[in-house]
């Protein structure tokens, strides 16, 4: 005898906002499984707005709102019992960010939180990272969003530090990100990893699993520093114009994908990694994780 849950998780990022519907089956004597239902993503990048302007614009407000009634209605028909809505670095820098919070609230009837970093690590790090970590090795968990990148470090089976930098793809874009913050990141990796004679990176966010899918490589298997580091001179080669008609990149992905393969480039060289895994996780997938274990 089976039994199935509906939860979803909306995801309001810096480049682009989610809403994932997720079964969750339940057997007796097993461990139950999430399997992912609906997966949409609306290319709304708040980023632009925060980090530039410092407030989100009147037309993002409008484009957030017709999202959340769809992602509403969306929900009402999967007969969603349980949703989570969490916003982060954009919505955290937006002085208006809050005033945002009760328009959608008012105008789609959906409750956001607004979360920092640190609660943002650790719902993503609360998926299905376990099973991918052998308690032998050491790992740094690499989370790149538009607003922020998230590192954790894994050794043993154990989460050993986390930290959250404002460097994101959308900073980056608008050259916001500044040589003291890449050497801060540098500093923090350098001295998080320093004891540990291997460390394999876990990449996670849109870019990283566009990329593993343009790799054509199996789910288990993972990109070396070597292939990233060709990716990322072949991207650089091509216009932004080419990278949508020659590779099919959405225009939304086709600018972000190259600063946050520099930065998992980067996480790879400063902790001496070799190898990264990308497994299809994310924050949504850690909210519905999240809520169903009652961690948040």
């Amino acid at each position: 005898m089976i039994k199935i849950k509906k939860y979803a998780a909306i995801d309001i990022g810096s480049n682009a906002m989610r809403l994932l519907i997720a079964n969750i089956v339940e057997q007796e004597g097993k461990e139950p499984q999430f399997n992912k239902s609906s997966l949409v993503r609306v290319p709304i990048r708040l980023g632009q707005d925060a980090f530039t302007v410092g407030e989100i614009s009147e037309e993002n407000i409008e484009r957030m709102c017709d999202a959340m009634k769809a992602f509403n209605l969306l929900m009402k028909v999967h007969k969603v019992e349980r949703y989570m809505a969490f916003a982060t670095s954009a919505m955290r820098e937006a002085y208006n960010g809050k005033e945002v919070v009760e328009i959608i609230k008012k105008n789609a009837d959906i409750e956001i939180e607004i979360i920092d970093g640190k609660k943002e690590a650790a719902i993503i790090a609360s998926t299905d990272l376990h099973h991918l970590l052998k308690t032998d090795q050491t790992y740094l968990f690499v989370d790149v969003g538009g607003g922020s990148t998230e590192f954790t470090l894994f050794s043993n089976g154990k989460m050993i530090n986390s930290r959250s930098f404002k460097a994101g793809t959308v900073r980056l874009l608008n050259d916001m990100v500044c040589d003291v913050v890449w050497d801060e990141i540098e500093k923090w990796i350098k001295i998080n990893t320093q004891e540990y004679d291997e460390v394999t990176l876990i990449g996670s966010g849109g870019n990283i699993n566009k990329l593993f899918k343009m790799s054509g490589k199996l789910q288990e298997k993972p990109l070396s520093y070597i292939y990233m580091n060709s990716q990322y001179a072949f991207l650089n080669s091509l216009s932004y114009e080419q990278r949508i008609s020659e590779l099919g990149l959405n225009p939304d992905r086709a600018d972000v994908i190259i600063p946050a393969t520099r930065i998992y480039l980067n996480a790879m060289k400063w902790s001496g990694a070799r190898n990264i895994y990308v497994p299809k996780i994310g924050l949504s997938d850690g909210i519905v994780k999240a809520m169903y274990y009652n961690k948040i």
